[in-house]
């Protein structure tokens, strides 16, 4: 998931192909259905991205009762409209009528407006017992290019792997004390563990691949303090795309993070050590082919099962972004995943 946040945006507003009532309003390379005459190009106007669960107030104010997505209809989620994908939602509510929305400068107006972001639910085979965990090293949250189209330069060589819809397996191995820590992405943001059962799918996964044994290597190798490596379990009965295994404990690890000297540093995964997630391209920074390579058929099956779900994007060296303030990585979501009907998102 990407993180959440709700900020005035200045819009370039495209006809829609389809409808004579309906356009489409630009930010960033999103693209939302709006009402014909809402919007002119440079107007400002507030963006709900994907993810965001609507007050009743606010959903009733826009006219939406009963068409967003979830159980209560209160999710912002990615929808076909007359043939056209539209991702989040452009408005401008009441409660902002008196701000200058062209002069908001990035301002979060999430709390304000009473919106918060969805957390997908994690079903009992995910779960397990808890204990504090303050030396685990957690993932970070994958921003979308089409939200952040600077994160890259246009010819900078990146790495694009295919991202894989299952569930995130964080591991942590601390060389002092040799303790080991495995968790969900959810709960690592909490700096909890999952408790060593073999009962509990995580645990299941990174016994089963080998995680702690190359950690510790890694470890001894480096020098390091901690070795956090993190992968997607997947497979039948995780989520609604199995890529046609038989059982949940599949693992694809897709990155490595090292503390040395007091410094996170993020590395490659050891090729040949651990399954990897699908290197999908190699080369120069091209928005046009990176949002193409984002559908398709998914590669890690080697039988093009399932849709794909999208890719994630790094630098080949890695570095700062200035436009996220930390890490430069990014991600495509294949229009085909977000839009299929019946899918899961277990976290």
């Amino acid at each position: 998931m990407s993180t959440l946040k709700v900020t005035a945006e200045s819009l370039v507003v495209h006809p829609h192909p389809n409808a004579d009532a309906l356009e489409l309003a630009q930010v960033g390379l999103y693209r939302a259905v709006v009402a014909k005459g809402a919007y002119q190009t440079g107007d400002y106007a507030i963006y709900l991205p994907e993810g965001s669960v609507l007050p009743e107030a606010l959903i009733g104010e826009l006219g939406l009762t009963g068409k967003l997505a979830g159980a209560a209809h209160n999710r912002v989620k990615a929808v076909r409209l007359r043939g056209e994908l539209s991702q989040g939602i452009v408005c401008t509510p009441k409660a902002l009528g008196g701000v200058d929305l062209s002069l908001a400068d990035d301002t979060d107006f999430a709390e304000l407006l009473g919106v918060t972001k969805w957390v997908p639910p994690i079903p009992v085979h995910l779960s397990g017992d808890i204990a504090a965990a303050p030396d685990l090293l957690p993932w970070v949250e994958i921003e979308n290019i089409k939200r952040y189209p600077g994160i890259f330069t246009a010819g900078e060589p990146v790495i694009a792997t295919e991202k894989i819809h299952g569930t995130a397996c964080l591991f942590t191995y601390v060389a002092e004390t040799g303790d080991r820590f495995v968790s969900s992405k959810g709960f690592g943001k909490q700096r909890l563990a999952l408790k060593e059962s073999v009962s509990n799918l995580y645990w299941r996964a990174v016994l089963a691949h080998g995680v702690p044994a190359v950690a510790e290597k890694l470890a001894a190798e480096l020098g390091a303090t901690r070795v956090g490596i993190f992968g997607e379990v997947y497979g039948k009965g995780v989520q609604d795309l199995a890529y046609g295994t038989e059982g949940p404990v599949n693992y694809a690890a897709f990155d490595v993070a090292a503390e040395i000297d007091g410094q996170v540093r993020w590395l490659a995964v050891p090729q040949g050590e651990l399954p990897c997630a699908p290197v999908l391209y190699e080369g120069p920074y091209d928005e046009t082919v990176l949002i193409g390579l984002a559908s398709g058929r998914e590669t890690l099956s080697g039988k093009e099962l399932n849709i794909r779900e999208g890719i994630v994007i790094r630098p080949a060296a890695e570095r700062y972004s200035e436009v996220l303030g930390g890490r430069a990585i990014g991600k495509l979501v294949s229009d085909a995943y977000l839009t299929r009907k019946g899918g899961t998102e277990f976290e």
